[in-house]
């Protein structure tokens, strides 16, 4: 409403509230305010109320009661005799880790086969779209359970892998070896360690610390690099080249820790009936984060594939016509462009895997719903507050992901001037 000079505006009545436009709009937003109020106190009452009916109080003090059961996948230290909470934190960890690990390689396949599908090659665009055609039509769960027949009947047991003539060979130059009870793959040695940071019973390496310092020192020296390169780019209109030095910060860093620390590759080795050395990673795991990665990437395949779309083909036309090859037009011209369009949808597919992980119950995964959900909740009868819990989890860990895609969103849109 536009105030004219001499105007006297009139004192404030209650009828205000409903009849002036000024008031009105504020006047439905607090009363609908108050109704939702009232319905959720009226829900958390009626909650209460049923709960003493049954004898039961709303409490979190079972948290810091023994657990009582073990759990074969962790991260960091358990046993039976540590409280439910930590139980909830190794749970917790599973899902990030298989969350993590699935989101990275579904976009790499993803990203692979989205741009393979607008192949020339007919054959190799036509089995992309087989691909995600079969992948996207048929359910999470079922893909779940048909790679844990394959793993379950087709690999083979440990023990054959044993002796000169062994019936099963491995795999990647003798690194990684798939059997039917859990897949061999090597881990890292050093000939120098450095020591640990002692945090109870837990513990971070000093290697760790140095490496992260490196790699934060490298992108702080990199950021600069770039606004000095900027900073002349705008003063002289040629931007000086500095992919080597962004390399050499880098790379050089890392390779004299690498070289100072004798970091190393331990491969498995078999000793006995089961392989040593390495890390024996349980095919409840490896099912999971294969069936998610598959799962996924196919809708990541197509988002990539609209993106690209959407670009206009003068772009890569006028790209032809500077000279650059097809694969360069598409990593320095394309896809930055389609950015704009995957980054949205994206999203939804990483906030879809992660929820999607609480299906590792099926495969005897002990995540965050296996622990929390599954034993913790039966073993105290805690169902209201187990739920809750999980519930207020899930919503943070996606509340996380989209902030932090919306941040990396807003930093490759199209800037208008």
């Amino acid at each position: 409403m536009v105030d004219y000079p001499g105007v006297v505006k009139p004192p404030f009545r209650l009828s205000m509230l409903v009849y002036d436009r000024r008031y009105r709009s504020l006047t439905i937003q607090a009363v609908v305010f108050i109704l939702v109020m009232l319905v959720a106190g009226w829900l958390v009452d009626n909650t209460l109320r049923n709960l003493a009916i049954m004898g039961k109080t709303f409490s979190f003090d079972f948290l810091f009661r023994r657990a009582g059961y073990d759990i074969p996948q962790q991260l960091i230290p358990y046993n039976s005799d540590d409280t439910h909470l930590r139980a909830l934190v190794v749970g917790l960890l599973n899902t990030l880790q298989v969350s993590i690990l699935g989101c990275i390689s579904a976009t790499v396949l993803g990203v692979v086969v989205g741009v393979l599908r607008l192949s020339s090659n007919w054959l190799i665009a036509r089995l992309m779209t087989v691909y995600v055609e079969v992948f996207r039509n048929i359910p999470l769960l079922l893909w779940i359970l048909v790679i844990l027949a394959i793993f379950t009947e087709i690999m083979p047991p440990p023990n054959a892998y044993r002796g000169d003539n062994p019936q099963a060979g491995m795999l990647f130059f003798d690194l990684i070896a798939p059997t039917n009870r859990y897949t061999a793959i090597p881990t890292l040695g050093m000939t120098n360690p450095p020591g640990t940071i002692a945090l109870g019973r837990e513990g971070i390496s000093w290697a760790f610390v140095a490496y992260a310092v490196a790699i934060i020192a490298a992108l702080t020296i990199r950021y600069f690099v770039l606004r000095r390169a900027k900073r002349l780019q705008d003063e002289t209109g040629r931007r000086p080249t500095t992919w080597w030095i962004n390399l050499a910060i880098l790379l050089v860093p890392l390779a004299l820790l690498t070289w100072h620390f004798g970091l190393h590759l331990i491969a498995p080795v078999m000793r006995g009936f089961n392989f040593v050395g390495g890390i024996n990673l349980s095919n409840s795991f490896v099912v999971l984060w294969l069936a998610l990665t598959l799962y996924t990437g196919a809708f990541i395949a197509e988002i990539v594939r609209a993106g690209i779309l959407s670009v206009s083909r003068g772009q890569s036309e006028a790209a032809a016509a500077l000279g650059l090859r097809p694969g360069r037009t598409m990593s320095l011209v394309i896809l930055p462009q389609a950015l704009r369009v995957i980054i949205p949808p994206l999203i939804s597919q990483y906030l879809n895997l992660t929820k999607n992980s609480s299906l590792a119950i099926a495969v005897g995964f002990m995540d965050l719903r296996g622990t929390l959900g599954g034993t913790t909740l039966n073993q105290t009868g805690r169902e209201m507050e187990c739920m809750v819990l999980l519930m207020g989890i899930y919503l943070l860990l996606s509340l996380l992901i989209s902030g932090g895609m919306n941040i990396f969103n807003s930093r490759v849109k199209l800037k208008e001037r």
